[in-house]
């Protein structure tokens, strides 16, 4: 009782005090040069276990009017939507219209006490993530091509906390928190009203990581869905993560859902990389192992593979907090493909598969990275593109979007999802500054 009443008064203080105080709690320094952390071998420290979480959240204070961030050399950017709601994933229609789901995390259940939950609790309202959700999908309608959405239309309302979204044929799917439904589609329409159909139940319960992608496979016939894990390293007991870390398989002839990859602690962006056909996600990797550690990652994901959480890290590296250890699951855990640096939070993942961006950034990778919450200096905050060759990640990664922190440590914004416009432009979603964003190369 004497900690709880401690930890309680720490974190009012500090509340009270304002969002910048949350730094002081912040105890180590990053002493890996960020740049190193990204690539197919970063630099890997050893694990400093921290007994209370690190915090140093970037206080939500979204875009002054006529502001906006900054695109990199050769590029440019503008507002394509405003005036949204917690937008966070995007879908691109065949017709060009743009679907964004407006959406935040389903009610909890409320859990017993833990210090992590206590500070998670405090991190969302101060990161921008603690209003109610919309539960909406909005249509975003592009009709003269000027690259700004005219219209702003309801398009499905009434869901829970829904994320991905696939159009197969006459049918859009959409993955709530607790299930994936579908709705009858017909090209040009702004409204369904149509009532859910569901095609399988996903895990849900405590959600602590509530979002869900979903992606058709390349004949239609599959859909692969990403469910992530109920905890940080498995704290709330194994038997809470039955069916989550993971990538599923869902055949919709039979609406039968099989485990395709595990051991991903919270995957979310699923993309097809264009030259090798594979899948590949993006995952955010375990915290409270210090400031340069775990770093995030993007991988193609293999039919049974196992990718190491929560027993190992990146591979084949122990996590010295998690017992029982399991050395089986370890001795065959895969290590990621490319790290996209520690706590960067890296959401969004789609490849670009057209020419607007020119031949060298052809079949490279797209990536919304939401930023940080407990690392010093902070991390993310940006879009960034890996180049690919052969299917495979060819280089370090580029800055695209940036400008989302000032200088004083608030966020102006913070992007999640990305996604390829029927033209070839870059469309951003940016859940704080409540718009999503075009980039495209300056003529």
């Amino acid at each position: 009782m004497k900690k709880l009443l401690v930890v309680l008064l720490i974190f009012g203080v500090l509340l009270a005090a304002g969002g910048a105080s949350f730094a002081y709690l912040s105890r180590q320094q990053a002493t890996v040069p960020i740049e190193k952390t990204y690539g197919s071998d970063p630099a890997l420290v050893d694990p400093k276990v921290e007994l209370v979480p690190s915090v140093n959240v970037a206080e939500a204070t979204p875009w002054p009017p006529g502001t906006m961030p900054t695109a990199a050399q050769g590029l440019s950017v503008k507002e394509f939507a405003g005036g949204l709601d917690h937008p966070r994933w995007l879908h691109v229609l065949p017709n060009g219209d743009v679907l964004v789901a407006e959406s935040n995390a389903p009610p909890k259940p409320e859990p017993g006490f833990s210090v992590r939950a206590f500070a998670a609790h405090l991190i969302q309202g101060r990161a921008g993530a603690g209003s109610q959700s919309a539960n909406r999908i909005s249509l975003l309608r592009d009709a003269d091509g000027d690259g700004v959405a005219e219209t702003k239309t309801p398009f499905i309302t009434g869901l829970n906390s829904p994320f991905g979204m696939a159009l197969i044929g006459g049918k859009l799917y959409v993955a709530n928190a607790d299930a994936i439904v579908a709705f009858p589609y017909r090209q040009g329409v702004t409204e369904i009203t149509a009532p859910a159909e569901k095609i399988v139940d996903l895990p849900a319960g405590r959600n602590y990581h509530w979002t869900k992608d979903v992606i058709a496979s390349p004949d239609g016939t599959k859909l692969y869905v990403t469910v992530g894990s109920n905890s940080n390293v498995g704290e709330n007991g194994m038997v809470e993560e039955t069916g989550r870390a993971a990538v599923h398989e869902i055949d919709l002839s039979t609406r039968q859902m099989r485990q395709f990859a595990s051991g991903l602690r919270n995957p979310n962006g699923l993309s097809w990389q264009p030259d090798s056909g594979a899948l590949w996600v993006a995952v955010n990797e375990r915290d409270e192992l210090g400031p340069d550690l775990v770093p995030d990652y993007m991988t193609s994901v293999k039919d049974g593979a196992f990718y190491g959480w929560p027993y190992s890290w990146y591979g084949q590296h122990i996590d010295p907090r998690v017992k029982p250890q399991n050395p089986e699951l370890v001795g065959r855990a895969i290590k990621p493909d490319y790290a996209l640096g520690p706590h960067t939070a890296s959401l969004g993942l789609t490849f670009n598969a057209g020419d607007l961006f020119g031949p060298e950034m052809k079949n490279g990778a797209f990536v919304g990275q939401h930023g940080s919450w407990n690392r010093v200096p902070r991390s993310g905050y940006k879009v960034i593109f890996v180049p690919f060759a052969n299917g495979k990640p060819a280089g370090p990664p580029r800055d695209i979007l940036t400008g989302f922190l000032t200088d004083d440590g608030r966020a102006l914004g913070r992007p999640v999802g990305v996604a390829i416009a029927r033209d070839g432009a870059l469309l951003v979603a940016d859940d704080v500054g409540n718009k999503v964003w075009r980039v495209v190369p300056t003529k």
